[in-house]
């Protein structure tokens, strides 16, 4: 391996959730996996489970928990929670879908959809904030484990801001890649940086005869 390497990162986002499948925003709000995100667990659980892996982390919220678990039971590990590897905090916006923010909040939806980096959502964080506290936490988690192969849940909008910072992307720049549920992304953490190696891995759903889900907006 590269010596300048220091640890190898497999992130993966949680399953689908009811909430997914009809593009409602969940944030910080606890909701389960779906039938078929339970199944894209499993199929994610089967594809790493020779990997070396040393350690497991997840988000405290449910939906990152129950995608961790079957992996973690592959490998023996228990799941190490971070309250920091949570999605958004969506404030005013968690719990309805695009439709309804538009006609209940139609002054913030317009500024939500700027994609500007420091438009705070009431109650809730900005993307800016939610990029700040992404990278920190997987690099602090990345630098407990030199040398090591570690694995993380968590979800569609914080595996975004390590894809933007790992490929120095502007956080107002809109998205022009998909960010599926349960996917495998390979990041390495160098010595004072961090590297994509792949992205959106979803051959082990295909394998399963499974559909790759994606909703609309990382953040629901």
């Amino acid at each position: 391996m590269d010596k300048s390497i220091k640890t190898q990162v497999l992130i993966i986002r949680h399953g689908q959730t009811e909430w997914n499948a009809v593009d409602r925003f969940q944030g910080h709000l606890d909701t389960n996996l779906s039938e078929l995100g339970k199944k894209q667990a499993e199929a994610v659980a089967k594809r790493v489970k020779d990997f070396p892996i040393t350690a497991i982390y997840s988000s405290d919220l449910k939906r990152a928990r129950q995608t961790a678990q079957p992996i973690a039971n592959k490998f023996n590990l228990s799941v190490q929670l971070d309250k920091d590897l949570r999605e958004r905090h969506m404030g005013i916006f968690q719990g309805l879908t695009f439709a309804e923010i538009k006609e209940k909040h139609p002054d913030d939806y317009q500024k939500f959809m700027t994609w500007d980096p420091d438009y705070i959502i009431p109650q809730g964080e900005s993307s800016r904030q939610k990029y700040d506290r992404s990278i920190a936490c997987f690099t602090a988690i990345a630098d407990r484990h030199p040398g090591e192969q570690i694995l993380i849940v968590s979800h569609g909008g914080t595996i975004d801001a390590l894809f933007r910072h790992a490929l120095g992307l502007t956080l107002s720049q809109p998205r022009k890649y998909k960010n599926f549920n349960a996917s495998i992304n390979r990041f390495y953490r160098t010595k004072d940086s961090w590297m994509l190696a792949t992205w959106g891995e979803v051959s082990h759903m295909i394998d399963s005869g499974l559909p790759i889900s994606q909703s609309k907006n990382a953040s629901l």
